[in-house]
């Protein structure tokens, strides 16, 4: 993890460019799954965005103060 400011953080995964369009095309699945999953395990992360990178995606999180 690369910590962007306090409450920020990014996390960089390395995949093939077949396995990264077929992520970005169902992104917002994703995010949604990831969101839920952190929820369930009650943190206070939450992913805000997905991007792509040169080698892989990138996910970015934030802190957050309520779910609400």
């Amino acid at each position: 993890m690369i910590t962007k400011s306090p409450s920020k953080k990014q996390v960089i995964i390395p995949m093939s460019n077949t396995n990264k369009r077929n992520f970005m095309e169902k992104s917002s699945v994703h995010i949604t799954n990831i969101n839920i999953a952190l929820k369930n395990i009650k943190t206070k992360v939450m992913v805000d965005f997905i991007q792509l990178d040169s080698s892989g995606i990138v996910i970015m999180t934030n802190n957050v103060t309520s779910f609400l």
